[in-house]
């Protein structure tokens, strides 16, 4: 079993991967931020973490369930003090469905966040290399260092867009696609075009909240992801570059002295 294993695996543990789709790695992540992503909107945690499958399924989930059980509406109604109206709006079917898979999705998230901290701390000490460069018929990705900022901007801008700026494909097109739906059902771009026109009330009066509630969320989470990916990923390129210079240009007896400089 072990041999089958180091065959498959030349390392226990990797720190990176670099493919056409994306630059995928182990980097230090504070659970409780990722757990409270997981409670912003489900699904979000698990991305951060580059857990698509299973960060889609609770999005996805999310999106069917919520939209269902009228949830967003119904916290519309309570923020403007309308307790009745918000009872009233609530599907008892879907949203006794919602409960138990939105606590998972935060303890969840939080487990896998711990688990994958310990994974990065014994991947840096065994030091297994990893691929900086990735070719394909279709796209080309490298370690490069970016401007967190621009990623930032980006992402404001359209989520998604901060992504492909730092080469997060899977994300980019998970972020982008969804954008899209949530505008268009949301009818937000129609409601601009009132505004600009000084239709306050048409403005106001076409707008589907139930829909338009999930857009914050999106923005934030797609500013945030990019920042925080393209930090770890200049992390990542003055590491890779790092181990470069010293396999290759350090002499083999040069050894850094610690301890107190006397002069």
């Amino acid at each position: 079993m072990d041999n089958y294993r180091n065959v498959e695996n030349g390392f226990r543990r990797y720190k990176a991967h670099i493919s056409i789709a994306g630059t995928t790695q182990f980097h230090i992540r504070n659970p409780y931020v990722i757990a409270w992503w997981s409670a912003a909107f489900p699904g979000f945690g698990h991305l951060l973490l580059s857990k698509y499958l299973r960060g889609l399924s609770l999005f996805i989930w999310e999106v069917i369930v919520n939209s269902n059980a009228k949830i967003n509406l119904a916290m519309v109604h309570s923020f403007c003090g309308n307790i009745e109206a918000a009872k009233e709006v609530l599907e008892p079917r879907w949203m006794l469905m919602y409960i138990p898979v939105y606590l998972f999705g935060i303890w969840d998230s939080y487990r896998t966040s711990v688990d994958m901290n310990k994974v990065y701390l014994l991947a840096e000490k065994e030091g297994a290399p990893f691929n900086s460069f990735a070719i394909g018929a279709m796209e080309i990705n490298y370690l490069d260092k970016r401007q967190p900022a621009m990623s930032v901007i980006w992402s404001l801008f359209m989520p998604g867009l901060g992504q492909l700026h730092i080469h997060r494909l899977l994300t980019a097109f998970f972020a982008l696609t969804w954008t899209i739906l949530f505008i268009y059902f949301s009818k937000l771009l129609l409601s601009v075009h009132y505004l600009f026109l000084g239709q306050i009330t048409e403005s106001t009066a076409v707008l589907d909240i139930q829909w338009l509630l999930f857009m914050p969320s999106m923005w934030g989470f797609a500013a945030y992801d990019s920042y925080i990916n393209t930090v770890e990923n200049n992390k990542l390129f003055n590491n890779e570059q790092k181990e470069f210079l010293i396999n290759h240009y350090q002499d083999r007896s040069f050894h850094v002295k610690k301890g107190k400089v006397e002069v």
